[in-house]
């Protein structure tokens, strides 16, 4: 597939603090690719940089074959052909929902009947056909965004963005409404770059994932990759409650700061100082004496309806481990992990 979205070297700075360091990014055709990262890390600034809301201080910016910022170019918003969708939905409020959809398309002076022909069927899509009449004060927060969606549908974009769409809905309704809601972009064929920094959104919605840091993005890779394979210990440490255990790494074996080795199934190209990846998931009671058993001291613990979450010490490091019963508080266990859910990553 060819690059509907590519970035290259962009920078940007605000104030005196860089928030985007040469970052580059290629989004293919249809695909959707998730920004994920913590406050500051600079995925909302590149989101607004695609969309022209905010000017780089370098680097360039191309939509589909068209370059929309670099050297001597730079293309308003309003030529991009790039749609967004807030958080906070940002619809009229003096206008009906079919208003707010057909409000941009009459600004690019569109033909009646194809302005008509895309508020049908963006209605029909986002099944809000019988509340086209309503204003928004009239609608539930889901069906607001609904509209926003529904608004950027009818543009025809050749790029979508959402800057975390879903952060003002509770839990329940924040789940059904995005799988509803890349249900209609996949359908659409339509490509997304979309910001959360909620990790089991991002896991949810994407085709890819990159986590950002500091201006740059740490791993850019598919979903089930970064969660089995993060590259480093802060992609390891940011996504999935994972922990992090130290020790040192020789060949085919593990070994946690004063504790025995533990086989690896697969060869790491790493060796001396490591730390060891633990998915709160892959540990495993064991009774009794195991080779690549880890004792461990409870030191907290909460009921999560499938199993209990237990914070416990392993030497001196904390590790969260999925349990199926709720140990007392200052007890002993011991867990084991499968060789090849064993994860190094260079300390």
């Amino acid at each position: 597939m060819s690059a509907a979205l590519s970035c290259r070297g962009l920078g940007k700075r605000l104030g005196d603090r860089p928030v985007l360091r040469g970052l580059d990014l290629d989004v293919a055709a249809g695909e959707v690719v998730t920004l994920l990262g913590a406050s500051g890390s600079g995925k909302t600034t590149l989101l607004r940089l695609v969309a022209g809301l905010l000017e780089p201080d370098a680097g360039s910016i191309r939509i589909g074959e068209a370059t929309v910022w670099g050297d001597s170019l730079r293309i308003p918003p309003e030529r991009r052909q790039v749609a967004m969708v807030f958080q906070d939905y940002a619809l009229w409020p003096h206008m009906t929902v079919a208003g707010n959809i057909d409000f941009g398309l009459k600004a690019q002076r569109l033909a009646a009947k194809e302005i008509a022909a895309r508020v049908s069927h963006a209605l029909e899509v986002t099944q809000l056909g019988a509340f086209a009449a309503r204003y928004p004060s009239e609608l539930s927060g889901g069906q607001q965004q609904r509209v926003a969606i529904a608004r950027c549908l009818a543009a025809r974009p050749r790029l979508m963005l959402f800057d975390e769409p879903l952060s003002n809905l509770d839990a329940a309704l924040r789940e059904d409404l995005r799988t509803e809601m890349i249900g209609l972009v996949r359908a659409e064929g339509i490509t997304s770059l979309y910001v959360t920094h909620d990790q089991s959104e991002a896991m949810a919605v994407s085709d890819r994932i990159a986590v950002m840091r500091e201006g740059a993005i740490a791993q850019l890779d598919a979903p089930h990759t970064i969660y089995r394979a993060p590259a480093n210990a802060f992609v390891a440490g940011f996504i999935g409650g994972f922990s992090l255990l130290p020790g040192t790494a020789s060949a085919g074996a593990f070994c946690p700061s004063g504790m025995e080795a533990m086989p690896l199934t697969t060869s790491s190209p790493l060796e001396g100082s490591t730390s060891l990846v633990i998915r709160p998931e892959d540990a495993r009671p064991v009774q009794g004496f195991a080779a690549n058993g880890l004792t461990a001291r409870v030191l907290s613990r909460a009921f999560q309806g499938r199993c209990w979450r237990l914070v416990v010490a392993v030497g001196d490091a904390k590790v969260r481990l999925d349990w199926p019963e709720g140990p007392d508080i200052g007890s002993e266990l011991i867990f084991s992990l499968a060789p090849e859910d064993c994860t190094l990553v260079a300390r």
